[in-house]
């Protein structure tokens, strides 16, 4: 993880929809780096290595490998990069089945432009986050 000396940080964006793609790199980059972007799961895990993100920020659904399956392979690898997993479908069994897997955060994608960079803030300062229905309750969620 960066520290207050070093650059932003590093953040690789897996989205299988190419405007979906391009709306969370906007929202990513005004505060972290995006250092690439992949459209299945298979390449996620294959980037890694290469580009050394400090966070993945994944749809649930991908081909070749969905995002919980990235999150098990990543685990995998002894130290991975804090996953953040989105999704459009909303239910308690994707965000368990997530987090079970070593996901450190997820985000619905219609709170996304509210929760996103604080569901990355949060997992790089070694927190949990999971996206509220209601605003209010963010902070019983996220501990």
């Amino acid at each position: 993880m960066p520290t207050s000396l070093q650059s932003r940080a590093r953040v690789v964006i897996g989205d299988d929809n190419d405007t979906t793609l391009q709306t969370i790199s906007r929202i990513v980059r005004v505060q972290f780096d995006v250092v690439g972007t992949v459209r299945d799961g298979e390449t996620a895990v294959n980037s890694i290595e290469l580009l050394k993100p400090d966070v993945l920020v994944l749809d649930v659904f991908l081909p070749a490998l969905d995002g919980i399956q990235v999150v098990r392979r990543l685990k995998a690898l002894g130290s991975p990069p804090q996953v953040v997993i989105l999704t459009g479908l909303e239910g308690q069994a994707f965000v368990d089945a997530a987090m079970i897997a070593g996901a450190s955060a997820f985000v619905f994608k219609r709170r996304m432009a509210v929760d996103l960079l604080l569901a990355i803030r949060e997992v790089l300062a070694g927190r949990i986050f999971v996206s509220a229905d209601h605003p209010e309750d963010i902070e019983q969620r996220s501990k």
